[in-house]
């Protein structure tokens, strides 16, 4: 059986749905997340569908989440969108329910979950849903709240049709979803509009980047420093693209100390794999675009080293 139908088949099977998604969420997490819940919604009315996962930061505008307890979970179906390991998922309870499905875009490195639709060539988790919808749109309904969640998160992972995980397919999702009934262009204003102090921020950074001749870039992001612009770690996502605009950089890093200790790492790349780089760190994701841990300074130097190397032998071939 194909794995659209049995993820639809086994929808129509549960009364009460749980769909999470990863930390610290992007675009396609809370699209794809939000995206499902509402197609769910206007086409089993009779079922209850809930959203779950920590604060969702400057992303209210797409969706919020909903309260649940532990007891909601019991013969529960959990749907996990957009999430490649699961000590990435957010909300410890996606455990307690009785069937887990993993539906993610990522590396399928760390599989998990008792049915797993995993497609690393898609653009993003919210072309996949997009496509369980077409699979399946005899039954199916595409809500226009639906599709503006999903062409956000579409727009999100491939900063808007740049990046080339971006395909034709990708493009006709998007000019399928732009039909329905939403207005695209106060989303993008929201997608781009960033407030005053991440503007402070990205000053700071184009100011304080380190740059090696390699082409790699890297820039720390202190606690202190977090707290003098008064963000958190959900605000500095806008950060990230941002060495990417400087020609001549071909490889970053954005290292973001945490409260408790540790640095969240986002590597970045136009060409030099560094997917690699990642797994080597207690991380993962694409080639071009993974994330990982740093314990202290002496590891962010060993990955901003293997950043250098990376994007050297990128020269010299």
């Amino acid at each position: 059986m194909p794995i659209k139908q049995e993820i639809i088949d086994v929808i129509k099977e549960y009364q009460t749905i749980m769909i999470h998604r990863h930390q610290s969420p992007d675009p396609d997490a809370l699209g794809s997340q939000g995206g499902l819940a509402d197609i769910i919604r206007r086409t089993y009315p009779d079922k209850k569908v809930y959203t779950v996962g920590g604060e969702v930061g400057d992303l209210s505008y797409l969706n919020t989440m909903d309260n649940v307890t532990n007891e909601m979970y019991q013969g529960a179906l959990v749907i996990v969108t957009d999430t490649a390991n699961a000590p990435r998922i957010s909300g410890e309870q996606y455990s307690l329910g009785e069937k887990l499905i993993k539906i993610d875009h990522h590396p399928d490195d760390e599989p998990y979950g008792d049915i797993s639709w995993v497609e690393p060539s898609a653009s993003s988790t919210s072309e996949m849903i997009y496509d369980l919808y077409e699979a399946n749109s005899e039954e199916l309904v595409m809500p226009s709240e639906a599709a503006r969640l999903l062409y956000a998160g579409i727009v999100g992972d491939t900063g808007r049709f740049l990046y080339p995980a971006t395909t034709a397919h990708t493009l006709e999702v998007a000019s399928k979803l732009r039909r329905y009934d939403f207005d695209a262009a106060k989303l993008s204003r929201f997608m781009d509009e960033v407030d005053e102090k991440i503007a402070r921020l990205t000053g700071y950074v184009y100011d304080n980047l380190i740059i090696d001749d390699s082409g790699a870039a890297m820039i720390i992001l202190s606690n202190e420093l977090m707290q003098e612009y008064d963000i958190e770690d959900s605000d500095t996502h806008a950060l990230v693209p941002l060495p990417g605009r400087i020609h001549g950089i071909i490889s970053w890093g954005i290292f973001v100390e945490q409260p408790l200790g540790g640095y969240r790492v986002r590597l970045r790349s136009k060409g030099p794999v560094i997917n690699g780089i990642a797994k080597r760190h207690h991380g993962g994701g694409h080639p071009l675009a993974s994330g990982a841990k740093a314990v202290d300074k002496e590891e962010i130097e060993v990955i901003f080293q293997e950043l250098i190397t990376v994007a050297t032998e990128a020269a010299i071939f």
